[in-house]
């Protein structure tokens, strides 16, 4: 009776896990950018809250729209973080039960293809998240008609 792995079955199993593991790296990639995100959100929502106070009219209007839209892109990409963050999480469980199945001879394919689409489908959800959170803030950054000088145009 054979105790220990076959080295060979081993290999075989970390050449299938290679492909996820990569997947793994690209998405800290990703969430390496959503966090810098929100850490220029953060900071950008600090400085409006220190100069609230001291605005009056139409200048005081302005932050707090603009507080308002730091409000809501704070909220999707917060919901983007942990969508791409669960995502993360699945991908470590279908490499853990590559090698749990390998080793155990248990059949747990679909198991491990149902982890995986779920791992895909959140990652999908937290990049449309994360598109949303784009185009809120390019809409936040709209150049004022009154700041444009124009040269009789």
């Amino acid at each position: 009776m054979q105790l220990a792995p076959v080295i060979s079955t081993v290999a075989e199993t970390i050449q299938v896990a290679i492909a996820p593991v990569f997947l793994l790296a690209g998405i800290g990639g990703i969430l390496n950018v959503m966090t810098g995100r929100l850490a220029r959100i953060v900071d950008r929502a600090r400085s409006l809250e220190r100069l609230h106070p001291r605005s009056t009219g139409p200048e005081h209007e302005r932050h707090v729209w603009e507080l308002r839209r730091i409000d809501a892109r704070i909220s999707v990409i917060n919901a983007a973080i942990i969508m791409v963050t669960l995502s993360a999480l699945l991908i470590c469980v279908v490499v853990a039960l590559l090698f749990i199945a390998s080793l155990s001879n248990l059949r747990i394919g679909t198991i491990v293809a149902v982890a995986f689409i779920l791992s895909m489908l959140i990652l999908m959800g937290g990049l449309i998240a994360f598109v949303i959170e784009v185009r809120l803030s390019l809409k936040a950054i709209h150049i004022r008609a009154e700041l444009l000088e124009r040269d009789g145009r």
